[in-house]
């Protein structure tokens, strides 16, 4: 594991274990810490999370939060973007960095308001044909995967020049 990780994904309340499980997979995959702020909507040892997992679950670098406050106040000068479907600027416009964190909400819910309100300019969405087609929203480890993918193909692309 890095010392720093490529990236820091953040769940925010995260509900469904499966979703977690297969956004830990994702992080070990890809370098990156996984952060979960409490209250989660399961146990960290609920069956269905290593299920989706897999077997390695204890490998996965995972850090428990208590409350966003607490991150925040944790990691002042950390660069942030959060990922909503309440704004129109696409994340594939944000110039990422190693170390930069991605904060996900509730996969009822997504993230609070408030916290959108007071970080506008570092919003972005995975734009969709919602129209047409009738989604809300693309499954939580899904959005994940692309935000962290996205990212990668930006540092493979740095590093080829």
């Amino acid at each position: 594991m890095p010392a720093v990780p490529a990236l820091n994904i953040v769940l925010h309340q995260p509900e469904i274990p499966s979703n977690t499980g297969n956004i830990a997979r994702t992080c070990l995959a890809t370098g990156a810490r996984l952060h979960l702020v409490k209250p989660l909507g399961f146990s960290i040892d609920d069956r269905q999370l290593k299920r989706a997992g897999l077997d390695y679950w204890h490998e996965v670098d995972v850090q428990l939060w208590e409350s966003l406050d607490a991150l925040f106040a944790s990691t002042p000068a950390a660069r942030r973007f959060f990922f909503t479907t309440k704004t129109r600027r696409p994340y594939y416009s944000a110039k990422f960095a190693p170390g930069d964190w991605f904060f996900f909400g509730r996969e009822t819910k997504g993230l609070p308001e408030t916290l959108l309100a007071e970080n506008e300019p570092h919003c972005l969405t995975i734009p969709m044909d919602t129209v047409e087609n009738g989604a809300r929203s693309l499954n939580l480890s899904v959005s994940v995967g692309i935000a962290v993918f996205e990212a990668r193909r930006q540092f493979a692309a740095e590093q080829a020049f």
